[in-house]
């Protein structure tokens, strides 16, 4: 076996989440290796929502409009629809803007818009292509795929990673190790750490063991949808329930259905179902399909200890309804990023570490338990056997179940407040003002500069380019932003954060929307764009201020967080 590769972080597990995390530690500048079992990334369709904050994150890394260009064609709704059959009743049809009304919106939107990147669609395929490619232009990440992590040995100054490529084993020696291994981590088994929550629901749509597959149907736009296919092509009746997820806007489809039994089902039955759910005979071709276990609620117990973390899959498993999955452990990885990236370059404290479950894992819990109130919605729409009756019977049927599939698409679609609401409250190392709780809404997000939440957005000015939202003049460390018309004097804090190493920005800005929104004349924003503390003139001890926000020996012990019981939905 070769002398160890050092590395500062290891990150098992080449997804979107292992990828993100990587460049969220590349913009910090600290170096990676990123070891996936795969040789690529897989070639086949999984989630297709990249939701506000997930589009935010990739604006932060310069990657939002080549995200935007991918998946479904500019003028393509990424909405819902709902057919008895797709050649029958149209049951519910729920447009929701696509690329083009999402950049025509954004032009005209109010400064104070609250999100500057909504909800895009495109498979994880595509873009993991993109972050993956991406990658490989970033020096510092070193990527080792093909390589599957067999073992993990941890001592007190780093944790040796074992892992194997055609025979040959080799060892990395990383500072820390970050698991975006999946489901079946072997970084949580190492660790001991168990998943706590609710499996697989017991419904007949998308409960139990299911089948995803990817299809070619190259005449169902042309002979069936007419103008009203959306991102999400239901087919709901009394016989069968399945989903046509479009890909790419022309002939490819992801297929989600709990209506042939994914341990047995073949493509010439697969291609039966499609035909049944046309209600005609077209022409269908499999590319692939796996079984697949929907309806999943649950989060690992610990997201880590010592030098070693779990994020994204490895640390919770949702059901697919609105979306959440994926995206709640891109931003597991913003928050992870800056936190091993202060622990590299000295400047974290000694609990730094130890508040990332702190904060994660209830937001985990918070949106695993979102997903999970959809799928049971969705489960609960009754299919009576009247349903596709040309009759009395069954249009007053259709009309109740059209109602109820038209609440049950709304509410995925409309999920602003679990995408950018969730919040730190509570946390050890956030310094809160006292002030009143923060409605946590399924829907609405409500912008607030109190210490825990995500940093209220707003455009500067009317252009809506790179450099026009307060997020792009953001630092990759702590941004502390003076505000109003005579904003105070930072040398202080400025001076602490020299003297500690700590990453800071100062941002000035005179505008009075700016000082309107915060409500303070300063105000300290995490790497991660989470608010950190805010006053309106500089703190008596601006050493214990840095000491607190970065884990410090002087700030508050990691431990139980108020946001835990607050957080939960």
């Amino acid at each position: 076996m070769d002398d160890p590769l050092t590395t500062p972080v290891a990150v098992v597990g080449g997804g979107p989440v292992g990828l993100m995390l990587a460049l969220f530690l590349d913009r910090q500048e600290v170096p990676c290796v990123v070891l996936n079992s795969q040789q690529d990334v897989p070639d086949r369709p999984r989630g297709s929502t990249h939701n506000a904050r997930t589009m935010e994150h990739y604006r932060t890394l310069g990657l939002a409009e080549r995200v935007r260009g991918l998946g479904l064609p500019a003028g393509h709704s990424a909405g819902i629809s709902f057919f008895t059959r797709y050649n029958a009743h149209e049951l519910a049809l729920l447009p929701w803007p696509g690329t083009a009304e999402v950049l025509s919106r954004r032009s005209a939107a109010d400064r104070a818009e609250p999100a500057p990147e909504p909800m895009h669609r495109a498979n994880q395929m595509y873009v993991e292509r993109l972050l993956l490619d991406h990658a490989r232009t970033r020096p510092r990440i070193t990527l080792c795929f093909g390589w599957t992590v067999t073992a993990l040995r941890e001592s007190e100054a780093h944790v040796d990673v074992t892992a194997e490529r055609d025979g040959v084993r080799r060892t990395f020696r990383a500072a820390y190790v970050a698991g975006c291994d999946g489901g079946h981590s072997l970084v949580r088994r190492h660790l001991g750490i168990r998943y706590e929550g609710e499996g697989t629901l017991d419904q007949d749509i998308l409960g139990r063991r299911s089948t995803a597959a990817h299809l070619r149907v190259p005449t169902l736009y042309r002979d069936f949808l007419r103008g009203r296919g959306a991102w999400s092509n239901w087919v709901v009746n009394a016989d069968l329930a399945l989903n046509l997820i479009a890909l790419n806007g022309v002939d490819e489809f992801f297929l989600l259905t709990s209506s042939v039994d994914p341990d047995t089902a073949t493509d010439a039955e697969l291609v039966r179902l499609v035909r049944r759910a046309a209600g005609e005979p077209l022409p269908v071709e499999v590319l692939s399909h796996r079984p697949w276990t929907a309806g999943a609620a649950l989060v690992a117990e610990s997201f880590g200890t010592g030098r070693v973390r779990l994020a994204g899959d490895a640390a919770h498993l949702f059901t697919p309804n609105g979306g959440f999955g994926m995206n709640t452990g891109v931003d597991d990885a913003a928050n992870l990023a800056w936190k091993l990236a202060a622990a590299v370059r000295g400047w974290a404290g000694p609990h730094l570490l130890d508040t990332y479950g702190v904060e994660r894992r209830p937001i985990a819990l918070r949106n695993t338990s979102a997903a999970r109130t959809l799928g049971q919605g969705l489960g609960a729409v009754e299919r009576p056997a009247s349903l596709e009756e040309d009759s009395a019977a069954g249009e007053a049927a259709r009309a109740k179940t059209g109602a109820e599939l038209a609440e049950y698409g709304m509410r995925t679609l409309d999920t602003l407040g679990v995408q950018l609401g969730a919040r730190y409250d509570g946390s050890p190392i956030v310094d809160g003002d006292g002030g009143g709780p923060v409605p946590d809404s399924f829907s609405v997000y409500t912008p607030s500069a109190a210490p825990g939440g995500r940093a209220p957005h707003l455009w500067l000015d009317d252009r809506r380019t790179q450099g026009s939202s307060l997020f792009d003049r953001l630092g990759p460390g702590f941004t502390l932003l003076r505000l109003g018309p005579r904003p105070p004097r930072t040398g202080r804090i400025e001076a602490a954060a020299r003297a500690r190493g700590v990453p800071l920005r100062v941002l000035t800005l005179g505008d009075p929307l700016a000082r309107e929104l915060y409500e303070r004349d300063l105000v300290l924003v995490r790497p991660d764009q989470h608010v950190a503390w805010r006053a309106d003139r500089e703190p008596g001890d601006p050493e214990a201020l840095l000491a607190l926000v970065t884990g410090g020996p002087h700030g508050k012990a990691a431990g139980p967080s108020p946001a835990t019981a607050r957080g939960r939905r």
